[in-house]
């Protein structure tokens, strides 16, 4: 009998991956390539979407070579996407019109004091789910359209597409302009700040808030569903599930009933709490968004604490500061301290996501001395991350009215076992990694199975889930509330920072 297998497509802030799965869960390939980053500003941050296209169309092909099989064996492929990176092209030629804007971009800071003013801020929540921010897709979408007057009166005829990251790749995988399906899920559709998040449609007067004709939008589906063929760079596999990252990682830990919660450590780190078929209003700065919704079935809904700069806070220590040589060297150099030294660091190069949402907010590093050393400034880069998901569960704990008691990791910053520790310690709970930790690929692999029959339903899949890693907190109580308070001191100077002094513009540069 011929063995079959299902493939995830992800693409993330830094490169895309094609992994093939097994009945088990288990990843039998793996095919990988970056893409480039690029910085034009402080504060900005481009893709270059065609350029995403062709890492895709090399990675699908070769994962399905390097697990020795046919495509015809593959029976779905699940997408999972950076989210709110913001792309548009052309649909005729198929050629974007604009670098992609990235999720960490601030340039829409402008914009979005302007609809603040303008605007009842408080529907506009209550519509979307989600804070005002520069985060989302709407605001970049009427920033474009205010840079090249040229864009809005084609994407009013319908010339000019747009979509986050999953619709362009399944517009090029289905054909583009030979046919392509334009179309997004729920889960990428309740991160552009455009779809009311009860309805899971688009909302007319979100549309018109930030000036988007709906003639450009993609048809918004469940998460798993058939969504059509592919067409390049192999023929005739089903796309049966597109989900962004985040939730993927949600369900790739199978965490399904309401109550169950997971943190994904990446480029940025991302905690979501399901909250079953209730869309549950945040009073602490969390997101409220799809989790997934499977086709006939009511939607999932989750709060979500979004930390814009995790690993890509090493990534900075090592091409930027060029203080360690390697990603898993941040580990071995911070292991020669014993404590940061009194040296904190507030990684706000976009502002601060949840839960203080302040995209005015710039980064710094704070009690520096002669004493503090390369060892200190690395386990400082480390505890960023650590602080940074207290403050989230922090939030989380006061919207659930409970207090988490464990915590689910994932991601590729799960392998810093001193970055897991610091975690355990600052939350006091004890933290748990999966066997399998990259959950992202998995769970649009769960997903796209779904949608093909693979699986019979989502009970199966937690069979597969098992243990790998387990850490407990042994910090003390006083050295703990002594760090967090410190660590809250740095984020208000954090804050304070980004407020420029009379007379001196807010988006100065420095050559």
């Amino acid at each position: 009998m011929t063995q079959r297998y299902v493939a995830a497509l992800d693409q993330g802030t830094t490169s895309s991956r094609c992994m093939i799965f097994d009945r088990q869960g288990r990843m039998i390939a793996i095919s990988q390539r970056a893409h480039e980053q690029f910085f034009p500003r402080p504060g900005w941050v481009e893709h270059d979407a065609e350029q995403i296209w062709q890492t895709v169309r090399a990675i699908l092909p070769e994962a399905i070579a390097d697990a020795d099989i046919e495509p015809s064996q593959v029976v779905g492929i699940g997408l999972t996407n950076q989210r709110e990176t913001t792309v548009l092209w052309d649909r005729h030629t198929g050629r974007p019109v604009h670098r992609a804007i990235v999720w960490q971009d601030t340039r829409t800071a402008d914009i979005v004091n302007t609809i603040a003013a303008e605007t009842d801020v408080a529907d506009l929540t209550a519509r979307t789910g989600l804070p005002l921010s520069t985060y989302f897709s709407g605001p970049r979408l009427r920033w474009l359209f205010e840079n090249d007057p040229s864009l809005r009166p084609r994407a009013e005829r319908g010339d000019i597409l747009f979509g986050t990251i999953d619709t362009w790749l399944l517009w090029n995988l289905t054909g583009g302009v030979n046919g392509g399906v334009h179309a997004t899920d729920a889960t990428n559709a309740s991160r552009t700040m455009l779809m009311n998040v009860a309805t899971l449609d688009w909302d007319d007067e979100l549309l018109a808030t930030f000036d988007v004709p709906r003639k450009m939008l993609p048809r918004i589906r469940s998460t798993v569903a058939r969504f059509g063929t592919t067409k390049d760079p192999v023929n005739g596999i089903a796309i049966t599930a597109m989900i962004g990252d985040q939730q993927a990682a949600l369900f790739g830990q199978t965490a399904f009933d309401a109550g169950a919660a997971k943190c994904t450590f990446g480029t940025g780190s991302f905690l979501l709490l399901n909250t079953g078929t209730k869309a549950v209003r945040s009073n602490n700065g969390l997101i409220t968004t799809v989790a997934y919704a499977i086709e006939g079935e009511p939607p999932v809904y989750a709060l979500e604490g979004s930390v814009a700069i995790a690993g890509a806070l090493v990534d900075w220590c090592r091409t930027t500061l060029g203080l360690i040589r390697t990603s898993p060297e941040i580990e071995t150099v911070a292991r020669t301290v014993t404590d940061n030294g009194g040296c904190y660091i507030v990684p706000a190069f976009s502002g601060l996501l949840s839960p203080h949402w302040d995209n005015a907010a710039q980064g710094l590093v704070v009690g520096l001395t002669g004493y503090t050393s390369r060892g200190h400034i690395a386990r400082a880069i480390l505890e960023a991350t650590a602080f940074q998901t207290c403050d989230v569960v922090g939030a989380m704990n006061s919207d659930a009215g409970l207090d988490v008691r464990s915590l689910a990791v994932d991601g590729g910053m799960t392998s810093n076992n001193l970055l897991m520790q610091t975690v355990s310690d600052l939350l006091d709970i004890p933290v748990l990694r999966p066997m399998m930790s990259e959950t992202v690929a998995l769970g649009a692999a769960y997903a796209a199975g779904l949608g093909a029959g693979y699986w019979p339903d989502k009970a199966v899949l937690r069979q597969n889930w098992q243990l790998a890693a387990e850490w407990r907190p042994t910090m003390s109580a006083e050295r703990r509330a002594t760090e967090l308070g410190r660590w809250r001191r740095a984020i208000r100077l954090a804050s304070e920072w980004g407020i420029p002094p009379s007379g001196e513009s807010p988006t100065a540069t420095f050559t």
